[in-house]
């Protein structure tokens, strides 16, 4: 009896483990050039977080991305702009979109500059 109750413990872990995704760490430029639009440009890819009309809706997550211009940013249009970002985030793995947002993490503008890899944002 003892062993059937640790073999269906064991196989309930490996089924939540395997449905769960894998947090993944993204840097690059966080950019918020209008409402409501953001994405993250790390070296591999274009990663949507939210587009304004979106039916997807608000990403899990989102309330983490402090106000950006409140640290090292650059403004492009009115109140909008990019920065520079780690985030610990879940992706579809797919269409590029970030699923949910675990942290988020703004850095100095030069570190992203300096990133050869990374293209500049705009």
């Amino acid at each position: 009896m003892r062993y059937r109750i640790a073999a269906a413990v064991m196989i309930a872990a490996l089924v939540v483990a395997a449905n769960a995704r894998a947090a993944e760490t993204r840097c690059g430029w966080i950019e918020n050039p209008t409402p409501a639009n953001w994405w993250l440009e790390d070296a591999e890819n274009t990663w949507t977080i939210m587009t304004q009309g979106d039916n997807a809706g608000e990403v899990e997550g989102m309330e983490l991305i402090s106000d950006i211009s409140e640290h090292d940013y650059v403004k492009t249009n009115g109140n909008y702009g990019y920065a520079c970002a780690c985030m610990s985030v879940e992706t579809d793995g797919k269409d590029h979109r970030i699923t949910r947002i675990l942290s988020f993490r703004q850095l100095p503008l030069a570190k992203c500059r300096a990133d050869k890899a990374l293209k500049f944002p705009g």
